[in-house]
């Protein structure tokens, strides 16, 4: 890992999560944001309960 997680709201499209995790890995976001639907369409609303909590918890920092 490159640094430490945080929310990209500048380059986010919804709350930050996958454009923060994308410069984190040090990848496209397009390609982290792919994964998130193919994610949810595999696990249904747990993808989407995790990608919410995720937001939550590093929008305190």
């Amino acid at each position: 890992m490159n640094q430490r997680f945080v929310l990209n709201r500048e380059q986010g499209k919804v709350m930050g999560v996958a454009a923060g995790l994308a410069d984190c890995i040090g990848i496209d976001a397009l390609v982290i944001r792919l994964g998130l639907v193919i994610a949810t369409l595999i696990t249904g609303p747990v993808m989407i309960l995790l990608y919410i909590l995720t937001g939550w918890l590093a929008s305190d920092r």
